[in-house]
Order: C-alpha cells, then sequence, then structure tokens
C-alpha cells in the first residue's frame, strides 16, 4: 500500500474528512459498511459500471520457453515479472502475512474498510508520522488494475492513481461492487499475483523466486511476512535494492501483525524475528540472449523461435502486437529443441572449430514429417558481449547463422543441390537407370571465358576425373559426385525445372542475386545443381526432410505446443504439411542418396561412396544423405537423413566467402553430422526406407544415353543466352 504524499494528500485527507466526518456523526450508530455505501450513494448519485478489465484483468506476465520435455527452461519474455499462481499455490502464512500487513479486517469488510478510512484521515491531518491511505486490499487491487491495464491510454492509467477525491471515491465504489461479484479468497488471490513487491518482482510467484529462489506455497513465516512487509513500501524496504535493517524492522511489524490477527502465536513471532535473513536472490532470465546459463547455444534456437512468432496472426494482427503477447501475454511455450540432440551438435561443431576460429560450422537438425526444429548449434556465444579487435562476429554474435534472415543470406552448399536434380528428372519421367557416359569436362551452351573454358564456352570438370569419368546412372552418379553427368542431366531436365524444385523444397535464396536468377534467368542457371546459390543449414536439412518423409514439405516449426495465460491452447503448434513429391519419386531418389554414405540402394547399384564412414558411425542404421563442397573448397558440407530425422552442416567463413576451408575438413563436417544423427536416433527403433518401383528404378542394362553432338563437342540442342557475357560473370556480378 502505497502511503499518501504532501501537499496533495493534505488537501485530498481535509476534503474527505470533513465530507465523512459529517457521515459518520449523523450515523454514528450504523455498521461502518453500511454508512459507507449509503454516503457514496447519496453523495455520488449511482455506481458507475464496473469495468471489464476488474471482472477478467488483462495484467501483464512473463512468458516462459521450455525444451521438448516440458521441463528444462530455455528462458523467460517479459517486460513484467509476473506469473499468476492460484491461491492453492501460495503458502498458507503468505495469505495470512498480507492481510495482517495490509488489511486486518479485510474478511469482515465489504471492500471499504470506514474505520480504517477515518482513522487514515485522521492520523494524516494531524500529521507527525508516516502518512496512511486507509486503503483495503480490495481498493490496492482495483488501482494495480486500473493503473497496469493495458487497454487503457497512459493517461487513464496515470489517473487511477492520482491523488484526488474523485480517484478515490470512484476507487471504493468499485472495490463495494467487486466485492458483490468475487469472493473475498478470489480477490485475495488476484491481489496476491499483482502486488508489486520490488526489484522487479510483480506477484508474489515472481517475488518468492527473486528473493529467495523458491516457489510460493514452500515459503516460511519470516519470508512471508518478509515478503508482506515490502508490498508498502517496495524498493525503500528491498532487502536486495534497498535497506535491509528497514526491511526486517517491517517483517517485525508485520509478525506483530499477525499476533494480533490471531495467525500465529507471540512465541511463533519471536521465533521468526530471530532468523537471520537469508536471502537467495534469482534474476528471472529475460529474452534470448539470457538463455539458461552454460547454454548460450540455445539463443540462436531462441532467436529463431522468436522470428517466427512475430510472422503467427495468432499473437496479433502487427508484428507490434505479436512482440508485446510474447513479452506480456503469459504464455507456456514447449519448444521442439531437443536438449539432447543440441548438445551433441554443439560439441561436435566447437570440436570442428574453436569459438575462437573465423571459420564456423553451423548444425541444423530436422524431424521429417513434422519440421519440428530439433537443434541448432554453430560455435559462436549467442551474446552481445564485445569481441576482440578485428573479429567482428567471434567468438560472440546474435546473428542467425544457422537458420539465415537479418543478413545472413547463407552459404554455397555445393553438390548437395544435385538432389533437386535428380528430383526434377525422376518427376520428369526419367529414370534412376538415366545412363549417360560422363567426361571428365563437359562443354555446355553458356558462354565463359578464362580458366575452366572450353572453346569459349563454360566447361565444368570432375573433382577426380579417375574415379568419376565413365558411364554413370542417378545411382553412382550421386554417389560418387559425378559433376558432369548432374551438369548434363540438368540440361536434359530444364535448369528453371531444377531451381523450381529446390524451391518446392523450401531452399529460400536471400541473396539478392539468387533470387533475381531464380526469378528471370533459371532456365540458364546453368550451375545451380553444383550448389552455387547460398542457403542455410535449416533450409537444407528441411529439404533432405521432405525426402525422408516420402514427399511431405513441412515448414520448420520450433514449437510442440503453446497455451495462453488461462492454460488454453493456441492453435500455431500442429505442422505445416503438404506433398509436394510424388512419394514413389522420393523414394527413388533415397535409394541413389544410400550410394554416398556407403550402404546399397534397393536394386544394388551403388558402387562408390564419397561419406562412407556415415554408415559405420551409425553402427548400419539405414541412412542417406550427400556431401557438398563447392568451388576450391570455399565451403564443406554435408546431409545425412534416417526416416527420423535430417541433419546439415556446412563449415564456412560467415563474414568472408572468400576463405576457403579447404577439403581436409569434410571428413570432420561428416563425422560431426552423423554423430548428431546418431544421438537424434538413439533408442529409437530402427526404420528402413522403402524401395522405389521397379518401373522407376528402370532398367540398368539399357544403353548408355547420348545426346546429338555437334562438331564442337555442345549438345545439339545448345541456346546461347541473349547476353554475350558468361552467365556465371552475371551472376557473380549480381552477388557483388
Amino acid at each position: 500500500m502505497a502511503p499518501l504524499r504532501s501537499p496533495l494528500a493534505r488537501v485530498f485527507t481535509v476534503l474527505l474528512a470533513g465530507l465523512l466526518a459529517g457521515l459518520v456523526l449523523a450515523v454514528a450508530a450504523l455498521p461502518g459498511n453500511l454508512l459507507l455505501g449509503i454516503a457514496t450513494r447519496s453523495a455520488f448519485g449511482a455506481y458507475d459500471a464496473l469495468p471489464d478489465v476488474l471482472r477478467t484483468p488483462v495484467t501483464p506476465q512473463r512468458s516462459y520457453l521450455y525444451a521438448n520435455d516440458g521441463k528444462t527452461l530455455i528462458t523467460t519474455f517479459y517486460d513484467v515479472n509476473r506469473t499468476d499462481v492460484p491461491l492453492a499455490d501460495i503458502a498458507p502464512v503468505m495469505r495470512q502475512a498480507i492481510v495482517a500487513a495490509e488489511d486486518r479486517r479485510f474478511y469482515s469488510h465489504g471492500g471499504a474498510d470506514l474505520r480504517g478510512l477515518v482513522r487514515a484521515l485522521v492520523a494524516n491531518v494531524k500529521g507527525g508520522g508516516t502518512e496512511q491511505g486507509g486503503s483495503t486490499l480490495t481498493m490496492q487491487y482495483v488501482r494495480n488494475v486500473l493503473k497496469t491495464d493495458p487497454s487503457r491510454t497512459a493517461e487513464e492509467r496515470q489517473a487511477a492513481t492520482d491523488q484526488t477525491v474523485g480517484r478515490k471515491l470512484q476507487e471504493i465504489r468499485y472495490a463495494t461492487q467487486l466485492e458483490n461479484s468475487l469472493s473475498k479468497d478470489e480477490i485475495l488471490n488476484r491481489y496476491l499475483n499483482i502486488a508489486y513487491f520490488g526489484s522487479g518482482a510483480y506477484g508474489v510467484a515472481a517475488a518468492s523466486q527473486r528473493y529467495f529462489g523458491k516457489e510460493p506455497s514452500q515459503l516460511t513465516l519470516a519470508e512471508s511476512a518478509l515478503l508482506a512487509g515490502l508490498v508498502q513500501s517496495p524498493e525503500a524496504y528491498s532487502p536486495i535494492d534497498g535497506d535491509k535493517d528497514a526491511a526486517l524492522a517491517r517483517r517485525a511489524y508485520v509478525l506483530d501483525s499477525m499476533v494480533e490477527t490471531g495467525a500465529i502465536t507471540a512465541a511463533q513471532a519471536a521465533e521468526a524475528k530471530a532468523e537471520k535473513l537469508d536471502l537467495h536472490p534469482t534474476a528471472q532470465p529475460n529474452g534470448c540472449t539470457a538463455v539458461a546459463q552454460g547454454h548460450d547455444d540455445w539463443g540462436y534456437f531462441c532467436d529463431y523461435l522468436r522470428r517466427w512468432w512475430l510472422t503467427q496472426p495468432a499473437f496479433g494482427s502487427t508484428v507490434e502486437e505479436r512482440e508485446q503477447a510474447l513479452r506480456r501475454g503469459g504464455y507456456t511455450v514447449v519448444t521442439s529443441l531437443d536438449p539432447q540432440v543440441q548438445a551433441t551438435a554443439q560439441k561436435q561443431a566447437t570440436e570442428v572449430y574453436g569459438y575462437g576460429n573465423k571459420r564456423a560450422l553451423p548444425i541444423a537438425a530436422v524431424e521429417p514429417g513434422t519440421g519440428r526444429v530439433l537443434a541448432m548449434a554453430v560455435n559462436r556465444h549467442y551474446s552481445l558481449a564485445a569481441n576482440p579487435s578485428g573479429q567482428e562476429n567471434y567468438p560472440n554474435t546474435v546473428n542467425p547463422l544457422i537458420s539465415g534472415g537479418g543478413g545472413v543470406d547463407g552459404y554455397q552448399a555445393g553438390s548437395t543441390f544435385k538432389l533437386f536434380t535428380m528430383l526434377a528428372a525422376l518427376e520428369s519421367g526419367r529414370t534412376l537407370s538415366t545412363g549417360f557416359d560422363a567426361p571428365a569436362k563437359l562443354p555446355t551452351r553458356y558462354p565463359a571465358e578464362g580458366e575452366g573454358t572450353c572453346d569459349g564456352h563454360w566447361c565444368p570438370a570432375n573433382a577426380n576425373p579417375e574415379w568419376m569419368d565413365g558411364y554413370r546412372m542417378m545411382w553412382d552418379g550421386f554417389g560418387r559426385s559425378v559433376n558432369t553427368y548432374f551438369v548434363w542431366l540438368a540440361e536434359q531436365v530444364g535448369q528453371d525445372k531444377v531451381v523450381e524444385m529446390a524451391q518446392r523444397l523450401g531452399i529460400t535464396f536471400r541473396a539478392d542475386a539468387d533470387a533475381e536468377f531464380a526469378r528471370n534467368d533459371a532456365a540458364d542457371w546453368g550451375s545451380f545443381t553444383l550448389g552455387v546459390a547460398a542457403t542455410t543449414p535449416l533450409d537444407l536439412a528441411n529439404a533432405y526432410a521432405t525426402v525422408a518423409s516420402e514427399g511431405m514439405y513441412c515448414t520448420p516449426l520450433p514449437v510442440v505446443s503453446v497455451k495462453n495465460a488461462k492454460g488454453e491452447t493456441v492453435p500455431v503448434s500442429d505442422p505445416s504439411c503438404k506433398r509436394v513429391l510424388d512419394t514413389d519419386v522420393a523414394r527413388a531418389a533415397t535409394d541413389a542418396a544410400r550410394c554416398p554414405v556407403g550402404q546399397q540402394s534397393a536394386y544394388g547399384q551403388c558402387n562408390g561412396g564419397t561419406a562412407t564412414s556415415v554408415t559405420q558411425i551409425l553402427d548400419g542404421r539405414p541412412v542417406a544423405g550427400k556431401t557438398g563442397s563447392s568451388e576450391e573448397n570455399a565451403t564443406e558440407t554435408f546431409v545425412g537423413y534416417t526416416p527420423q530425422v535430417a541433419v546439415a552442416g556446412i563449415a564456412a567463413n560467415p563474414d568472408d566467402p572468400t576463405d576457403s576451408v579447404g577439403s581436409a575438413v569434410q571428413a570432420k563436417v561428416i563425422d560431426a553430422v552423423a554423430r548428431v544423427i546418431a544421438t537424434a536416433v538413439d533408442g529409437m527403433p530402427e526404420k528402413g526406407f522403402t524401395a522405389p518401383s521397379r518401373e522407376l528404378a528402370g532398367d540398368p542394362r539399357r544403353p548408355v544415353e547420348r545426346p546429338p553432338a555437334r562438331q564442337d563437342g555442345r549438345p545439339a540442342d545448345d541456346r546461347r543466352p541473349s547476353d554475350d557475357r558468361s552467365l556465371l560473370e552475371r551472376w557473380f556480378d549480381r552477388r557483388g
């Protein structure tokens, strides 16, 4: 209860004293509450309508984010550190203490206590000590609700605390009406949940955590008396931010008051007074940079969830409203973050590159069939802390290195994009046994100059001709990552079909140059199949998860459940999935994707892979995947998946694309991703892949397909782009 202050309080008390003193003398024989009712009705007419906010208060509460076990706290969001709890979850001594400290006649008055009010008025007029307000718990509750109601203007909220006769009488009217609508226990519960206890803690739940690090149901007598004593002057009495001696003196006052109300005995009060002040202050985390201690890697997932939240209409019609809902709405969010998978991903990312390394290994894990994001890790601290000179984004950064956005376009993922070419080809009616005599270099129709050209045209080459050249089908072309096979295949299908396939599976072109090429030059984007477009581990993992779920694309989802402050489920946690691939097409792609990881396709056509260690790490569990190396090994990528999880990792320098990570790190990236998969499927039943139809597999024995060739070695369907410059030159120009 905030004491009234001079000089406004003097004016108020004199006026109201004059009004009520006459009423007291005139009807002194009447019961106090009846007198007050008659006085207010006579002087001011009928009661104002009780505002809905007093019946159903809209008070700000913090929102909680938990891991997918529903118990591990990630962080909280709040403008006001407050959480409602039912009365049954508040220690009885705490309830008794607040009544004794603030309103001893709470259970006998009807909302406004005439005796207490007149006593306070007389004391204030006489002066000579601390001024008294005479407000009951019910009146204080009314004031607290009105001054925090988000639906009111700032001026209206300010008016709820103005020291005027009109405001005080309105408060009395509302309090008496409220007593006719709610039980005493309900009013007490609401008061305990809204009162300010100092040190940023609103409500008894926040206060018990802030001062003692415990739930309000666990409060002792001494602790309850101390908290109850804070309400009158929270900042002055707070033992954390104010005067500890004053807090103890106030505690003693509350204990004596509890004796007078009969709540405790004098002996119990004496024992509680003798207790030393035993504080265990805890700071409630607020936001993604304040995640649980020792888990700053969770901040990247937290940031992704917050970005997702701000796109959801269920939380408001504007971004501002959704932000306010997160910080004031009292939501309980069970996220999809799996602490064990996250721990493994973080361990692997930091073992490949340390926190102080300019290069990074962002890793993302996604659940096929739901899109739920299980882990997001990178060898960076999610922190706003300063970095050493010359290290702009490491070891600390809050940039979304794993999910992209906010200025992060992503990284080239190399040959992992060959998946989209294979899917487009299978969808067009071609079979897994589509054969081509892949040369060491393949002249294309795209004009180019300089190194790596053939007769003035772009001429991609195989990285290891002795192992890659020769007759290839989709199985071994994918397993051995044969560039010339897939560039040829993309030309047969149509580059625009390959680009569209990637977009269909969730690849987002965040770089302006990539987006422009996709819009205007997709049919001429010959190098797209080699992974020159920037992507992120999250997009890539989810694209491969679409194939793992046999063609069902699910929008990435960071939550398992969301409940509002009333415990009602908010309908935002169900997976948003749609079929984007024919089931058999997806199965066929997976059959070929068994080859890179050293497993065998259902048709026995795998004969070599670039990531054969994966099978050993997973103890032979069915798995598929693909490696990717961008030009000059600027980045190294691996994506792996089982029917239960898809994981992608991309080694890159986020600040300098020209800094090549080198081929030596590829084996480490493969190992890291495989171990994350192993953790994710640990304890799950082994689940195999379904073989594609014989129709889509085709006949591996049929003759090799060779497109008609011209004398210059280029395909007969050669079409020159209208621009005389190289397609690659134009692409690099657009990327700046």
